[in-house]
């Protein structure tokens, strides 16, 4: 991850009430807008080496909810980013089929 002027840990997370909402302000530049977000290391597990279901829905998660690009992923999960881009569709289709 980029180095941040804005510090990092607790200082991140003094500054997180103040920039709620900043998620859907695309001016902000991505690194500012996500202050707090989880490391990949943190989001994938060995966990998904067993199980592909859980692992698209965290590949979902990490671009939906935490503005990860698909060829930041496809490149920790040693993944071709279009493998990542079609896991990414389907998942995120049959979710929103879910919810209506």
């Amino acid at each position: 991850m980029p180095y941040s002027v804005l510090g990092e840990g607790e200082c991140l997370k003094e500054l997180e009430p103040f920039a709620n909402g900043a998620k859907e302000f695309k001016e902000i530049p991505r690194t500012q807008r996500y202050l707090n977000r989880p490391k990949l290391e943190e989001l994938f597990s060995r966990r998904m080496e067993r199980d592909k279901g859980w692992r698209n829905q965290k590949i979902t998660e990490a671009v939906r909810d935490w503005g990860y690009s698909q060829r930041e992923i496809a490149g920790f999960l040693g993944m071709h980013y279009s493998t990542v881009s079609r896991i990414w569709r389907r998942t995120s289709l049959s979710t929103s089929k879910s919810k209506t």
